[in-house]
């Protein structure tokens, strides 16, 4: 194996044990005409290393007691997130029935 090709590969382990990975809460995209009513959060998340129940429940966290994160919106503009989470996912918090 070439130097190169092990420092690569050592970079590409350190990448993936970190928590450079983690989902974490951003700005939620602006409420477009039709779309639910209430409270937004959204979450920006990598799609390859994240399932959508963690989005699901990062979103959960965000969103006040008594209340259900419904997921609205997910888009890949990178305003919001960072190039290696380029997912957001918008949930908007309605009240529990």
């Amino acid at each position: 194996m070439s130097r190169s090709a092990a420092l690569l590969l050592i970079g590409a382990a350190t990448l993936a044990g970190c928590t450079l990975l983690n989902p974490f809460p951003t700005a939620p995209r602006v409420a477009q005409p039709g779309s639910p009513a209430g409270p937004r959060v959204a979450i920006c998340y990598n799609t390859l290393s994240t399932s959508l129940a963690e989005v699901q429940a990062e979103a959960q966290q965000e969103c006040g007691a008594n209340t259900v994160a419904s997921p609205i919106d997910t888009d890949w503009y990178l305003q919001n997130c960072p190039l290696l989470l380029p997912a957001r996912a918008t949930f908007v918090c309605t009240a529990k029935k």
